[in-house]
């Protein structure tokens, strides 16, 4: 089979529990890099169903595209109302101190 024929890789096909969403989420969040944050948040999204997301975040379907797709600078205030609409809950870790080498 070529290359060419097979299916692209999604996500969101794959992350049909909240659980597993929530989880995606939180291993993209310690990362910590913006840009995969926002994708992170798209492919949750899509993976929930991106017009339900919007209904709830009380924002347009398209313009939840147009945020959270590639180029998108999202404000703090819509990632919030999004991740709620996502039914998940941020919370905050103290960071693991890094162990000194002597």
């Amino acid at each position: 089979m070529k290359v060419s024929k097979l299916k692209k890789f999604d996500a969101a096909e794959h992350l049909r529990t909240p659980e597993a969403r929530a989880e995606y989420l939180s291993l993209v969040l310690a990362d910590g890099d913006p840009a995969e944050v926002r994708d992170a948040l798209n492919v949750v999204a899509r993976a929930q169903g991106m017009s339900e997301v919007a209904k709830a975040a009380g924002v347009t379907r398209e313009g939840l595209y147009k945020t959270l797709g590639e180029g998108g600078n999202p404000e703090f205030a819509t990632i919030l109302r999004v991740i709620g609409a996502l039914g998940i809950r941020l919370s905050a870790q103290a960071k693991e101190k890094k162990k000194k080498i002597a």
